[in-house]
Formats: C-alpha cells, structure tokens, sequence
C-alpha cells in the first residue's frame, strides 16, 4: 500500500513536466501568500470542543457530527476542497483504505466539502468511498472550524483554464474554499488529532490518524 505522500510526490513530478512555468510559478506564489498569512493558527486545535455540524451526505440525507458520536468511539472530520482536486481526490481514496480499520477502532469517517450534493456524489462515486461525503454549503462549518479562505484571484483563470469551475461545483460564486484539515474527535466533543495546512499539496497521512485514535483508547 502506497503512503499518501508517495502518491502526491508522483503526482507533483508528473505536473512539473507538463504545466508551464509561468503557471507553476503562479500558483506557488499564491500558496505562500495563503501560507504567509497563517490563517490555520485560527483553525480549530487539539484540546477545542468541536462545534456539532448537520450537513446533507451525497443523497440528501443528513448526518449530523454529535449523533455520530454518539453511535461512535471517536469521528475523524476530513475537509477537501471538491472532486475537482486532485489532490484531494488522493487523499479521499487513502482514506478509504484505512476505513476499515478506522470501524475496528471505533471511529466514523466523515467527508466535507462546500461543493453541492450532486458534486458530492460525483466524489463519492469516482473515489469508491464507503465512508459518508457531506455538503457544507456556504463553507458554513468550515467557517466555525476556522479554514475558509477565498481562492487568490490570479488563480480562478488557471483554475478556469484546467476545467475547473468551483463556482458552478459549490452553487454559490464567493470562491470561497476550506483549507484541508483532518480532526479526530473524541466521545466528549473535544479534538484529539488535528492537522490543517496553507499550502493544499499537503495532506494528513491516513497512518497518523490511526495513531492517534490507538493512542487514544
């Protein structure tokens, strides 16, 4: 089983032979701008008590974070930006092959991006997920959660350029996009595990979510 940074790491390679520089340099300009104003030391911590979130899953079907808790030893709340991401999409399938074992421990999986319902099963089914993809519109939890950021405007006409309109995928024109984060969540409410970065080619190694939930019981 390829960790989840190996499988990036491939990905980055390939995208370097392929973008033009002068795109590649934009947009790892506007990463560090993100990064540079260090917008995650706002985002929720370990130690928090995490806000309870009701969001429609990908067949319109609530799900909310406190009930699932109470079904559940632990939740692990994955944010991505939408289908659109490829490194998101990475990181929704690593996920996934630690599902089973995130059950044995104890621990629902749950998936949130701003994009609608229908993107949201559009990810679920190009990614195999078994676990459950929520819809927060508006980035409204995101927003509680501290990692919502609105994409730098030199990036839309690329973003535009690769086929990716976030407008039309979230139903709602602000460009507005939560930073990736990935909590584990305890009975009592409170963040056990987090990890939310600027720069959106980092992501959480499923392992370390395991880890903690281990570390934990």
């Amino acid at each position: 089983m390829s960790r989840l940074i190996d499988e990036i790491s491939k990905y980055q390679e390939a995208f370097k032979t392929k973008a033009p520089q002068e795109i590649q340099d934009i947009m790892l300009n506007a990463t560090k701008k993100l990064a540079d104003q260090s917008i995650s030391k706002n985002a929720l911590k370990v130690g928090d008590i995490a806000p309870d979130m009701k969001l429609p899953n990908a067949v319109g079907k609530e799900v909310s974070l406190y009930e699932t808790l109470e079904e559940n030893d632990f939740a692990v709340v994955s944010f991505y930006r939408g289908v659109w991401c490829s490194y998101c999409n990475f990181e929704l399938k690593a996920l996934q092959e630690k599902n089973d074992e995130f059950i044995s421990l104890g621990a629902k999986l749950l998936a949130v991006s701003p994009q609608s319902p229908d993107a949201s099963l559009t990810t679920k089914e190009k990614n195999e997920l078994e676990y459950e993809v929520l819809s927060d519109n508006e980035n409204i939890i995101a927003k509680e959660y501290g990692l919502v950021f609105s994409l730098d405007e030199e990036l839309r006409p690329i973003y535009l350029s690769f086929g990716i309109d976030i407008p039309s995928s979230n139903g709602e024109d602000s460009y507005e996009i939560p930073m990736p984060a990935t909590y584990v969540i305890n009975k009592n409410k409170e963040v056990i595990f987090s990890f939310v970065d600027e720069d959106y080619t980092k992501r959480c190694e499923p392992q370390d979510v395991v880890d903690a939930i281990k570390a934990a019981k």
